[in-house]
């Protein structure tokens, strides 16, 4: 079985904070040259996609904040690489239909069919007040939203025949309109009438990919996603819902690659590799820690002290969450274990949200990506360094060559179009 790896380019690194590492580059977070070193060292490392994503962060203080957007960036990237992915966030809570159909479709013609679409129903109030909103959509309501938005923007992709270009100089016709269709959508959140004003880019419409583990989001993903990025603890857990992702995509004549996100601290050997974990703990910034997952669980624990046991008592229900309900509940979960205290909570929020953390030598990071993937859990992974570019390139230097020595990844590329490769 060939796996899957996508990159998760998010500087200066997944662990809360990486700017703090010595061998952090975190001065060049606004640098396009930079962006495109890391994208070069992933495709030298002949990975599949590089995934960037778009949020507003928490509070700026103690950590990096903000960053590049997504599709500006990826496509002065995609000028700069030939062969790997290029997968951007886009919000179907602010965005509109058209604006995003051309914007995606203008990057899969200048990657020659890179692209691909971060599917997400944004879910910070703090967000919406930069959106003209006082308050952020339900969950429900983002949902609904995101399923008209998908509808529209995938009619828009297909308002263009592929031949509806015909360059006929004795005719002077540069297209013919009959293969040129018009849109003509009016539903409850969008009016568009299309078509689009660019032709049908290389793959028809982008690679997608979506991220959200709440039913309404597995149901979404099953629908929709070519790919879906997941927070899964164990084998077990994942195997479970990269079933569960397969037989719904199944139920809708579809198939769908589940990768699971890993934070991968490559050492020498185990207790180097301990050694750095334990280094990167030790960074963290406890008031930023604390803040944000006050946040994201809707509970203010400031006040709380960090050797205490978390106050699971004051945890709302999560059918009252209207955020990342995926992120609450596994945050929660593990917070809800006997002994758990508020510190280990916020050492869980400081690597990667709660993502899969595999401290190790090259051989068994490379043994944990194995067993996950024979046993049903992973079709690949989202590989989430803690810090860059130290962490990607230990990874695409070490780890890399074992899986190919196991017959486990690629030793060179082959598909030129980004959904053929996931295929």
């Amino acid at each position: 079985m060939r796996i899957h790896l996508n990159l998760f380019l998010l500087l200066p690194g997944h662990h809360d904070s990486a700017w703090l590492h010595p061998e952090c580059e975190s001065a060049r977070v606004t640098d396009v040259s930079y962006y495109l070193e890391l994208a070069r060292v992933a495709e030298q490392g002949l990975m599949d996609s590089v995934f960037v994503a778009d949020a507003l962060w928490h509070k700026p203080r103690s950590n990096y904040c903000a960053g590049l957007e997504p599709l500006t960036l990826l496509s002065s990237l995609a000028a700069g690489t030939d062969h790997i992915g290029l997968i951007a966030t886009g919000s179907t809570s602010y965005y509109e239909p058209f604006h995003l159909a051309r914007m995606f479709a203008s990057l899969d013609h200048i990657s020659g069919g890179r692209a691909g679409w971060n599917i997400v129903v944004s879910n910070s109030v703090n967000e919406a007040r930069n959106f003209n909103r006082s308050t952020m959509l339900s969950h429900r309501e983002r949902y609904e939203r995101a399923e008209e938005f998908v509808e529209v923007a995938n009619r828009l992709w297909a308002s263009w025949d592929d031949d509806a270009v015909i360059w006929d100089r004795a005719s002077g016709h540069y297209t013919d309109p009959d293969r040129i269709h018009l849109v003509e959508h009016r539903g409850e959140h969008f009016a568009v009438r299309g078509p689009l004003n660019i032709q049908r880019c290389p793959q028809g419409r982008p690679f997608m990919v979506q991220a959200g583990a709440s039913e309404a989001g597995r149901a979404f993903a099953a629908r929709h996603a070519d790919a879906v990025f997941t927070v899964q603890e164990n084998v077990r857990d994942g195997a479970r819902f990269r079933t569960e992702m397969r037989r719904r995509a199944a139920a809708h004549g579809r198939t769908v690659k589940v990768l699971p996100g890993l934070l991968p601290i490559v050492g020498s050997t185990q207790a180097e590799a301990d050694e750095k974990k334990r280094e990167l703990v030790g960074m963290q910034a406890t008031d930023y820690a604390l803040e944000h997952v006050s946040m994201m669980l809707n509970v203010d624990l400031t006040g709380c002290p960090l050797d205490a046991p978390f106050p699971v008592h004051r945890l709302p229900p999560a059918d009252s969450i209207q955020g990342n309900r995926t992120t609450y509940e596994l945050i929660t979960g593990i917070a809800r274990r006997d002994g758990v205290t508020v510190a280990d909570v916020l050492a869980l929020q400081g690597f990667g949200r709660g993502h899969l953390v595999v401290p190790g030598t090259p051989e068994r990071i490379a043994d944990v990506i194995e067993d996950w993937v024979h046993s049903g859990a992973a079709d690949g992974f989202n590989i989430m360094p803690p810090v860059f570019p130290v962490g990607l390139t230990d990874f695409v230097d070490e780890v890399v060559p074992m899986l190919q020595k196991r017959g486990l990844f690629r030793t060179e590329y082959g598909e030129t179009l980004l959904r053929s490769r996931y295929a």
